[in-house]
């Protein structure tokens, strides 16, 4: 394919996804998204993203029902660039305590836990955690935003969220993003090699999340004619 072709991005298609706002974002920065549960299809994109909306479990569950399990984690291990969005970004750590312990895609080492009572200035906050919010960089030497899909985003951004679970990365130094809720400070972007994850919706997150997508879109295809 030459460098001037469009960016053939596959969204994966297991049935718990927020697929048809994901594919929007993509054409609105010029990648060609395919909706898809098909191995050859997802095998042949410049950038896959497995978004989601649901329970940890069932997710697992239809993941290796349509056998993609492997394949996902062969493409990762390849270098394709992988991009997890909300429960997406979840499934890549090593389990989940959603409804009793479940085996992720232990592409990132790490789980998945439950917003505990979580108490802001005026007491208990509400789980799910909807609504806006800020990610933050982390503090560490440098700028860990810098060459990554959030370049281009202002420290402190807000953020559209959606989630009662979040990610505990076992190694603090994948962590792109931080976010306060309450006295909770959680992990809300990953980046380990060519895996990146978000656990806000970039695709509901206004201009500065399209730019997010227009950053990874610029990333593939660097790697495509690398």
């Amino acid at each position: 394919m030459s460098g001037g072709a469009s960016v053939r991005a596959a969204i994966v298609d297991y049935a718990l996804g927020n697929l048809y706002s994901v594919a929007h974002a993509c054409h609105q920065v010029g990648m060609a998204p395919e909706i898809t549960n098909d191995r050859a299809a997802i095998a042949a994109a410049d950038l896959i993203f497995l978004p989601g909306v649901g329970a940890f479990g069932d997710a697992m569950a239809n993941l290796r029902r349509l056998d993609l399990v492997n394949p996902l984690k062969d493409l990762a291990a390849a270098g394709r660039p992988l991009v997890g969005i909300c429960l997406g970004m979840q499934l890549m750590l090593g389990q989940s305590h959603e409804f009793g312990l479940h085996q992720g895609l232990e592409l990132v080492a790490g789980e998945v836990v439950r917003f505990q009572n979580p108490l802001g200035p005026r007491g208990p906050l509400k789980v799910p955690h909807v609504g806006w919010n800020r990610i933050h960089r982390p503090a560490e030497p440098g700028d860990p935003w810098a060459g990554t899909p959030l370049a281009v985003v202002a420290e402190g951004q807000y953020m559209y969220f959606v989630h009662s679970f979040y990610a505990k990365p076992r190694d603090p130094g994948v962590i792109l993003a931080k976010t306060r809720y309450g006295e909770v400070e959680f992990c809300s972007a990953l980046r380990q090699g060519n895996i990146f994850a978000f656990q806000f919706h970039p695709e509901r997150s206004a201009a500065a999340g399209i730019a997010i997508y227009a950053e990874l879109a610029a990333l593939a295809r660097r790697g495509r004619e690398s």
